[in-house]
């Protein structure tokens, strides 16, 4: 399939396998709508990133989030595995507090998070962490892209993605970052029952992997208490 410029294509549907036709425009204003009145979900978060030329190893992160804005993170593989991180807006001085296991037992540390140590080997502050974030990201990126008629995209296929059915969509914005686009291209995939993106792959203007993130085991309305964000 040739990829199709958004801006001249808006009323053109992509169709799911379970026969409901939704178009990129329609899914974005679903999954806003999903993740507004999702109050905490939990997932297996994989992540790897690029730093300027440097490409990190592959992280896997047990997560939670909780409005208006917790989050844990415990490292299970990877580099930082045992690792440990808080981040509750408006506690803690709003610092993160992270258990960091070293050789002679766990260090606790109160970081700033925009802060050098913080932000050391991430392309993106605990602040910006989750789906709200992700989908608020490429949602402003989009409809940009649609106003000014500098996206497309190609439907690629179906496939199961951490065992769920999504949909890969393959996005391309002008390959020149002084437009300000977030990156080049993404390879975006949405499950097609929850509406919400399980896993976002992006390549930099040389096309060089940026960063992916997928979410594993994502489950929406898990209930969770302000108690598992407590120390």
């Amino acid at each position: 399939m040739p990829l199709l410029v958004l801006s001249v294509l808006f009323d053109l549907f992509s169709t799911f396998s379970t026969g409901h036709a939704v178009c990129l425009k329609e899914w974005l204003g679903q999954a806003e709508e999903i993740l507004e009145r999702t109050e905490s979900y939990t997932a297996i978060f994989h992540k790897q990133e690029r730093i300027k030329d440097w490409l990190k190893s592959k992280e896997t992160v047990r997560f939670k989030f909780k409005k208006p804005f917790k989050v844990y993170m415990q490292w299970i593989e990877g580099p930082g595995k045992g690792r440990e991180i808080y981040y509750v807006e408006g506690w803690n001085k709003n610092r993160i507090l992270v258990r960091e296991p070293g050789t002679f037992g766990t260090v606790t540390l109160h970081l700033n998070p925009l802060g050098r140590l913080a932000m050391q080997g991430s392309r993106h502050p605990i602040t910006d962490a989750g789906l709200g974030f992700l989908v608020r990201l490429f949602g402003e990126n989009l409809r940009r892209g649609w106003a000014s008629g500098q996206v497309a995209y190609e439907l690629l296929k179906e496939e199961q993605v951490y065992g769920r059915r999504a949909l890969v969509i393959d996005l391309r914005f002008p390959r020149d970052p002084r437009y300000g686009y977030y990156c080049y291209r993404t390879l975006m995939a949405i499950d097609t029952q929850t509406k919400v993106p399980i896993r976002v792959v992006a390549f930099d203007w040389e096309e060089r992997l940026m960063g992916d993130y997928g979410y594993e085991q994502l489950v929406l309305d898990a209930g969770l208490t302000d108690d598992e964000f407590r120390p």
